[in-house]
């Protein structure tokens, strides 16, 4: 994590906004707000992947919930 006085650049936040992005998808989904948070904390590399791949987070989700 981040030390506080530490401010994170452009590009890290992008991620984690689309991120966030994903996880409304998730659950619109089926799954639970645990479970998406579970899921980006450990595919966190793939997501990553898939957002310089440019999906959208409709389509990083979709992918994710096809997968279960």
């Amino acid at each position: 994590m981040a030390k506080k006085n530490e401010e994170l650049d452009e590009e890290t936040l992008a991620v984690i906004q689309w991120c966030i992005e994903v996880e409304g998808f998730l659950v619109k989904g089926g799954a639970t707000q645990a479970q998406a948070q579970e899921f980006i904390e450990e595919e966190i590399e793939f997501l990553t992947d898939q957002f310089y791949d440019r999906l959208t987070p409709e389509e990083a989700a979709k992918i994710a919930l096809s997968d279960e």
